[in-house]
């Protein structure tokens, strides 16, 4: 068979058709539109961030706009919209070049606004999620529920139950935020299944470490760090690895504001898990083969068949400093920089992101940071995208898609 595209120099070559994965070895042969050689890179599957937020609202962002740049081709998002919004964030999947599977706020007002969707228990219509799941099943994968004092007022844990109650009549995981109590920790985490997903797993406000976080993992509930602009502390990452609690999943909680720190993007805060003391491989798993699990999507591997989601990645062995939400610094070994990133076998091509939102606060040092990135884009952007990693001019932009 010829191949669209052959990758060749690096643990394994691969040969794309089609779209997908068509060989995975070595030595394979050389009849392909395009060769690229990848000697010397980190070549992994698309990366997969478990929660994002790119739909509609007060949080989202515009996905293509960091995808082709970090190495993120899936891009799950958690709760922005719920059932009375989700037709704008299906607008949303339908047109960018990446996928968008959506977990269900079960709020229906979803985050139009910054918090407090759950206060009112009328809008955690249990019913109306089961109803909306169901009929959007191309684009649903999930339940999504921010349980803090400022999302759910008096509530407690009530809007919990009930998204359980939805996902459980669907066959699907809920995604529980952890924040600010009440209500306690222990109490959101005695209520979840195994294969529920608690983020913000390593966060310094909830301070998640302890029997209730322990009992959690050992039934089966996953740990997702979801980064954000507040929901990472690395003295609390490395209580819960010195523990035996490693993170299932790695995600940015990437929306309007921790786009421009202390999230910026997924391999970033990949870099934080390594400095940490976590592996590489660890590392890659938890953005890759480990969030597919979990929600059951495709790609998150290089194996015959697969969707050709793919990143490659220089491997700089240098000290990069890092630091979490709360400005605590550690050095990471090493630092991932994405060269090209492909989505169905195609080069995702550079696009700036959108001016920031005027509702969203952002500190000096958040507007120094969209500048230098901004600068940087735009002297790319006025190079041939052929420049980009060699393809441009054999494939055409990518198509929008939904998930």
């Amino acid at each position: 068979m010829r191949f669209d595209l052959l990758l060749t120099g690096g643990d394994q070559e691969l040969g794309i058709r089609g779209g997908r994965i068509a060989a995975a070895g070595a030595g394979l042969p050389r009849d392909a539109r395009r060769v690229v050689d990848v000697t010397g890179c980190l070549v992994t599957p698309g990366l997969i961030d478990l929660h994002t937020h790119v739909g509609p609202g007060y949080w989202g962002i515009d996905p293509d706009a960091v995808a082709w740049r970090s190495g993120v081709t899936t891009w799950v998002d958690a709760g922005s919209a719920g059932a009375f919004t989700l037709a704008g964030l299906r607008r949303a999947a339908e047109s960018a070049a990446v996928r968008i599977p959506a977990l269900l706020n079960i709020s229906a007002v979803g985050l139009a606004g910054r918090t407090g969707e759950c206060r009112d228990l009328a809008n955690c219509d249990t019913t109306l999620a089961i109803d909306t799941i169901q009929a959007n099943r191309d684009l649903l994968v999930g339940v999504k529920v921010r349980i803090d004092a400022d999302t759910v007022g008096d509530n407690g844990v009530e809007p919990l139950r009930r998204g359980l109650a939805a996902a459980d009549a669907c066959g699907v995981p809920v995604m529980v935020h952890i924040g600010t109590s009440p209500p306690a920790l222990a109490e959101v985490l005695d209520l979840l299944r195994p294969g529920d997903i608690v983020t913000h797993c390593a966060s310094g406000i909830a301070t998640p470490l302890g029997p209730a976080i322990r009992a959690a993992a050992e039934r089966g509930v996953l740990l997702d760090i979801g980064h954000g602009s507040g929901g990472f502390a690395f003295d609390v990452l490395e209580a819960q690895l010195e523990a035996g609690l490693l993170p299932f999943t790695v995600s940015t909680d990437l929306h309007a504001r921790s786009l421009h720190g202390p999230a910026f993007d997924l391999p970033t805060t990949m870099a934080k898990l390594l400095a940490a003391g976590m592996t590489l491989p660890e590392v890659v798993a938890a953005a890759t083969t480990h969030p597919a699990r979990a929600l059951g999507l495709p790609g998150g591997s290089l194996t015959v068949g697969a969707p050709a989601d793919f990143a490659i990645f220089e491997v700089r062995e240098e000290p990069f400093p890092v630091s979490d939400a709360h400005r605590q610094v550690r050095i990471s070994p090493l630092r991932l920089i994405n060269r090209s990133t492909y989505v169905d076998g195609r080069p995702l091509p550079p696009k700036l992101s959108a001016p920031s939102p005027p509702w969203i606060p952002l500190t000096d040092a958040q507007h120094a940071a969209l500048a230098r990135r901004d600068h940087d884009i735009r002297a790319l952007l006025t190079t041939p995208l052929v420049d980009v990693d060699g393809l441009a001019d054999q494939f055409p932009r990518p198509k929008p898609r939904s998930s």
